[in-house]
């Protein structure tokens, strides 16, 4: 492998190939790995994405993995650093985001520049912008847009400068939107400013996808960058790179279909209810029958077994907010959480043991567990499916693997008809 461009650290696996994505689409080879990987990539690659599951750990935990990743990826030579985190900031007062930009900022200290970066979620493409350093989602702020009921993140406070403060230790500045309208050069000199009066870190206004591409030269040389996968589209033409179908052909799909859906968010509710409107075959879990000892993931897949054709099938926990509320309350935020991821990635297994080779799975936490459920540790990425989604091609691991075509999508992520769109793109 040759040395790096990029190497970037994800706190989820829908995460990294939706940043993974947007690096392909701009003309960068990418291998997402799924952990810190034991060996070293045989493909040729101008960016690595190593996919952790540290989201929703604890901080302490998140920032032991997130400086682990930072190890390997500065031992194959990466020239700039990615912190990808969720395009809706999803955190707590306790992190994580913060705890681990702080960490990677103190490692890449001795580098020219490695005092400082910047930190923006924003992601025109899917409805996500920043403004005034609020976040918006569409034409609602974060804390309006259904995210204020997120089971296990809930975002109640649209000012990032305020949020990203809670979690830091050091001052919190912003780089607004005019200052971003002037371009590289004026964005450059408000960062030595803001650094100059000791601020690390700086929320990015961005309202448009020329937003970005303004931003981009200007993060050209800094060690560290951090945000959502919308920077990725003004990053490599620093390095040289241009557009290139070819970096998303992937081999010919085959094999029968499936969705593992565990996402509760709004967007997916829709695809779900979408879905079933138009004939679907689907299959409802419960956590509380999980709960209760019941063989849930048996009867999913007796249920799948019983299926004939070659239409996909669907098996869902997605739930309206007052029921994921009503089982969070009975059995623990975590509990709940645990419960259901474990039970789709087992489903997950099964389906795919019973033949399935095209699989979408809807949520970052049921993803990272399905994905770890099939010894997944490589991805190669495809072509975008919905903006930050796109189609991946790996081999499931241990004894007998077989390679299997893979959407890993956020939860809040898709137009309502995002499944039927995704299998029509494979056939």
């Amino acid at each position: 492998m040759t040395r790096l461009h990029l190497g970037c650290i994800a706190d989820d696996f829908t995460g990294a190939t939706d940043l993974a994505n947007n690096l392909v689409r701009a003309g960068m080879r990418v291998v997402q790995t799924i952990g810190v990987p034991a060996e070293t990539p045989t493909a040729e690659v101008d960016a690595v994405v190593i996919a952790l599951k540290s989201r929703t750990i604890p901080a302490s935990e998140a920032v032991a993995q997130s400086l682990a990743a930072l190890t390997w990826l500065r031992r194959h030579g990466a020239r700039q650093i990615y912190f990808k985190y969720c395009s809706t900031f999803d955190s707590t007062p306790a992190g994580n985001i913060g705890p681990v930009t702080e960490a990677l900022l103190d490692a890449l200290h001795d580098h020219p520049g490695g005092r400082f970066t910047i930190a923006t979620p924003a992601f025109p493409d899917n409805g996500r912008t920043v403004f005034h350093g609020h976040l918006f989602v569409g034409d609602r702020l974060l804390s309006e847009s259904g995210m204020q009921n997120h089971p296990l993140t809930p975002m109640r406070d649209p000012d990032l400068v305020r949020v990203l403060q809670a979690q830091s230790r050091g001052q919190v500045g912003l780089v607004d939107y005019r200052v971003v309208a002037q371009g590289p050069e004026a964005i450059r000199a408000r960062f030595a400013a803001l650094q100059a009066a000791g601020i690390r870190v700086a929320i990015v206004d961005a309202i448009d996808n020329e937003d970005l591409l303004r931003l981009g030269p200007a993060l050209a040389g800094l060690p560290l960058v951090t945000g959502g996968s919308g920077i990725a589209i003004g990053l490599p033409a620093n390095f040289g790179l241009a557009p290139s179908p070819a970096a998303s052909a992937l081999p010919a799909a085959s094999g029968r279909r499936a969705i593992v859906a565990g996402s509760c968010s709004r967007a997916t509710g829709r695809q779900v209810q979408a879905f079933v409107q138009a004939g679907g075959a689907a299959f409802r879990i419960d956590p509380f029958a999980i709960a209760k000892g019941e063989r849930v993931v048996d009867a999913a897949l007796a249920w799948y077994d019983r299926q004939t054709g070659s239409e996909p099938a669907l098996v869902y926990s997605t739930a309206e907010p007052d029921s994921v509320a009503r089982a969070q309350a009975q059995l623990g935020v975590a509990a709940a959480g645990t419960l259901i991821e474990g039970a789709l990635a087992r489903i997950a297994q099964g389906v795919v043991a019973r033949g399935v080779r095209q699989l979408v799975v809807a949520g970052g936490e049921t993803a990272g567990a399905c994905v770890q459920a099939l010894g997944v540790t490589q991805l190669q990425i495809g072509p975008q499916i919905d903006p930050g989604v796109p189609w991946c091609y790996a081999r499931t691991g241990g004894e007998g693997g077989v390679y299997v075509h893979l959407a890993l999508k956020s939860g809040n992520f898709g137009a309502d008809d995002f499944f039927a769109k995704a299998f029509r793109m494979l056939s």
